[in-house]
């Protein structure tokens, strides 16, 4: 019936929250650390986290917390978008081939002996 549409986010999810959070701090360092980006997009997340660490305006426990969240996604979703589709895409390259590793490259060529609980006789 419906079919869906692939994605088109520039940061791939990979497996669970807490690695794509990290692969997005990475990415987002690395970004930072590179002159191909404007100037004026790594003022994005730096703006996302002087956000982060100033006085709450909203004294609510919950919603304190969820918009200092959604400042940092929003931030760090569009500074990903402002940057260059090449240059993120080179970066991600780089640090996939550090996640990725292929299950057959960690097979352990051995052999086993079995240990007897029994006294030698």
């Amino acid at each position: 019936m419906n079919e869906k549409k692939p994605s088109n986010l520039m940061v791939p999810q990979q497996s669970g929250v807490v690695r794509n959070v990290i692969n997005q701090l990475k990415l987002i360092a690395r970004l930072m650390g590179d002159s191909r980006v404007n100037i004026f997009a790594k003022l994005i997340p730096i703006g996302a986290l002087i956000y982060l660490i100033s006085p709450d305006p909203i004294m609510i426990p919950i919603v304190g917390v969820l918009d200092d969240a959604a400042i940092l996604w929003l931030g760090s979703y569009i500074f990903t978008e402002f940057c260059p589709p090449a240059v993120v895409q080179e970066h991600m390259k780089a640090l996939a081939g550090n996640i990725n590793v292929n299950p057959q490259d960690e097979v352990v060529d051995a052999e086993a002996t079995d240990v007897s609980d029994k006294p030698s006789e």
